[in-house]
C-alpha cells in the first residue's frame, strides 16, 4: 500500500532536501543575522522550510491519483500552498512590498476556497449556520490570517515544526476517532515533511524555516481544517482547538498592539512565547511546553469534541481561556524594551 514506502520517502527526502538548503544557504550567504527584534543570538541560515513545501507538495499527485486523497483537495492545497511559498521565498530572497504579498495571499486562500466549495455550515452551541457568502470571505480571512499568525510564530528553534507535528498527528488520531479516517493522509504526509525539517530546526536550531515554509504550513493547516469541516463541523473546532497555542498567542498580541496604535507590520518580539524564551534564557524550554499544552490540554479537549458530543464552540472556550490568561502572565503584546544600541 503506498503508505508503507510513501510516509518514510517523504521524511527521508524533506531530510535530505534541508541539509541541501542548508549547505545552498551558507553558500549563498542567506543568513538570518541576529539584531535588537531577534529572538536568537547566532546568524543562521534562512530558507530551510523549501524541504517541507517540496516533500509535501510532490506526495499530493501521488496521494491523488491512488485515491487517498480527493482531486479537489489536492488543487485546493497544492495551488494555495504553491503560491504562498512562491510568494514567501521571493521574500526570503529579496523582499516584497506588503501590499503585493497580501494580494498574493488572498489570491491563494480564494484559490483553496473555490476547489472545497466554499465555506461549509457552522455548528455552534447546538444551531447550525449556513453564512454563505459572509461565510466565504470570513474563510478568506480565516486562511490569510493563519498563514500570517504562523510566520509571526516561527520565531524561536523548532516551535514552528512542533506545533504543526502536534497539530497534525493530534488531527489524525480524531479523524479515526471519529470514523473519517481517510482524511488522515494529507495531515499524516505534511507531518512527515515537517519531521525531516525538524532534525536540523530543533533547538539549537541548524537552519530557520523562512516564510516560504512558515506561511505554507498556516495555510496548509488552514485548508485542512477546511476540507474537515465538509465531514464534520466538529472537526473544524477540532483544528481550531489543535492550532490554540499559536492562535491565542498571535491574536492577543496583535489586538493588543493595534489598541495601542502599533504599526503591526512592523517586525517586533512581544509574543507571549517571545517573552518566555527571554525569560528561560533559552529556546529548548519553551518550545517543549507548547509541545506538552498540545498533548495534554488541547489534544483531550480535542477528543471530547469528536467522540463523547462536547460541543465544539464550548470546547474551544474551554481550550482557550488558560491560553489567554498564559498570554498575559506573559506579556503578550507589551510594549517591549529594546535595549539600546551599543
Amino acid at each position: 500500500m503506498i503508505f508503507g514506502w510513501l510516509i518514510p520517502i517523504v521524511a527521508l527526502f524533506s531530510l535530505c532536501l534541508t541539509a541541501g538548503l542548508r549547505r545552498y544557504a551558507l553558500a549563498q550567504s542567506i543568513i538570518d543575522i541576529p539584531n535588537a527584534r531577534s529572538s536568537h543570538s547566532t546568524p543562521t541560515p534562512r530558507g530551510g522550510g523549501v524541504a517541507i513545501v517540496v516533500a509535501f507538495l510532490a506526495s499530493l499527485p501521488l496521494l491523488g491519483w491512488a485515491g487517498l486523497v480527493p482531486w479537489n483537495a489536492v488543487m485546493a492545497l497544492g495551488g494555495s500552498g504553491g503560491l504562498v511559498a512562491i510568494v514567501g521565498f521571493m521574500d526570503d530572497h529579496g523582499h516584497i512590498a506588503a501590499r503585493w504579498r497580501l494580494l498574493g495571499h488572498f489570491s491563494a486562500g480564494a484559490w483553496a476556497l473555490f476547489w472545497l466549495g466554499g465555506f461549509a455550515p457552522l455548528n455552534a452551541f447546538g444551531w447550525t449556520f449556513d453564512l454563505g457568502w459572509i461565510g466565504h470571505i470570513l474563510a478568506v480571512v480565516y486562511l490569510v490570517w493563519m498563514l500570517n499568525l504562523y510566520n509571526f510564530m516561527d520565531g524561536i528553534d523548532g516551535i514552528a515544526s512542533v506545533e504543526a507535528l502536534c497539530a497534525c498527528f493530534g488531527a489524525s488520531l480524531l479523524y479515526w476517532m471519529a470514523g473519517f479516517g481517510d482524511l488522515s493522509w494529507a495531515p499524516l504526509v505534511l507531518a512527515m515533511a515537517v519531521g525531516g525539517f525538524l532534525y536540523w530546526n530543533f533547538p539549537p536550531a541548524r537552519i530557520f524555516m523562512g516564510d516560504a515554509g512558515s506561511g505554507f504550513l498556516g495555510i496548509t493547516l488552514g485548508v485542512l481544517s477546511l476540507e474537515a469541516s465538509w465531514r464534520s463541523p466538529q472537526l473544524l473546532w477540532a483544528w481550531l482547538i489543535l492550532l490554540g497555542v499559536f492562535i491565542v498567542d498571535a491574536t492577543f498580541t496583535l489586538f493588543r498592539r493595534l489598541l495601542r496604535g502599533d504599526k503591526v507590520y512592523e517586525a517586533h518580539r512581544s509574543h507571549a512565547y517571545q517573552y518566555a524564551s527571554r525569560k528561560a534564557g533559552r529556546h529548548l524550554p519553551v518550545t517543549l511546553v507548547v509541545a506538552c499544552l498540545n498533548l495534554f490540554w488541547l489534544l483531550p479537549i480535542g477528543v471530547c469534541v469528536v467522540k463523547f458530543g462536547l460541543d465544539g464552540a464550548f470546547g474551544l472556550l474551554i481550550a482557550y481561556v488558560p491560553l489567554i490568561v498564559l498570554a498575559v502572565v506573559f506579556h503578550a503584546g507589551e510594549l517591549e524594551r529594546v535595549p539600546p544600541a551599543g
